[in-house]
């Protein structure tokens, strides 16, 4: 399992700075929660782990992020492939505009992973693995906007697992989802991560206790505190992060 390490990364959106020389390690075969107030930094973190940050114009990025001892963030990294290893789910389903058996095999057809002859059999394994197949397999060519929303998330996570990333980066994927829903969801995490390092950002402290194995506090756009999860959530030692654990503020 590859491991994902941080170190002194910093973001800026023009001349506001949104993320302070983080310093972090990502357990493999982990849940990471990514957890704090709002407008804390969470998602700007997330997005700066498979280069997505990048696409919003006027942010600039200094800092390295490694994929075992690559750097995603160097000049010769193909920023297709680092997309390819790290995938993301993100806060509300997007399915493309076309069939359910499209929306899992097009990430296949336009990396090429596989000869098209055996897309059928890995569309069928992935859509088993989110628990989708038996839903689904007899409207494989309807489009996929007539799936329920919480049915579109899990197509949308079959869609990022397809090409077997070894990082799913979960961006509030539970937040616009009904509570059976969302349970759903949160199921599949902790399965998958046994195959998968995972990264969640969540506003929901109920949930990251529920999932995470490892959490990072962050606070206007530095990380105060990181560590096992259990140990954060029983005994945080940043008067912040005690707070935030009392409920004090969110």
């Amino acid at each position: 399992m590859r491991r994902l390490a941080i170190q002194n990364l910093s973001a800026w959106y023009g001349p506001q700075q949104a993320l302070k020389g983080i310093q972090a390690d990502i357990p493999p075969n982990a849940i990471t929660a990514i957890i704090g107030p709002s407008g804390c930094g969470k998602s700007t973190l997330l997005k700066s782990l498979n280069r997505l940050l990048e696409l919003i114009p006027g942010v600039r990025v200094s800092g390295e992020v490694f994929l075992d001892d690559i750097d995603i963030y160097s000049p010769t990294t193909d920023v297709t492939e680092v997309r390819t290893h790290i995938g993301l789910l993100s806060q509300k389903p997007f399915p493309l505009p076309m069939s359910v058996f499209d929306n899992v095999a097009y990430p296949l057809r336009v990396h090429g992973h596989m000869p098209r002859r055996d897309i059928p059999g890995r569309v069928e394994a992935t859509l088993s693995a989110v628990g989708l197949w038996s839903e689904v397999k007899d409207r494989l060519k309807a489009p996929a906007f007539g799936l329920s929303v919480g049915q579109q998330q899990r197509l949308c996570l079959a869609r990022a697992l397809a090409v077997e990333p070894d990082v799913l980066l979960c961006d509030e994927s539970t937040s616009a989802l009904d509570p059976m829903s969302a349970r759903t969801i949160e199921d599949l995490l902790v399965e998958l991560k046994q195959r998968y390092t995972i990264v969640i950002v969540t506003h929901n402290l109920g949930q990251a206790e529920r999932l995470a194995d490892h959490a990072l506090f962050m606070w206007l756009g530095e990380l105060l505190e990181q560590g096992p999860a259990r140990r954060l959530f029983k005994t945080p030692e940043h008067p912040l992060m005690c707070a935030y654990m009392a409920r004090e503020f969110g």
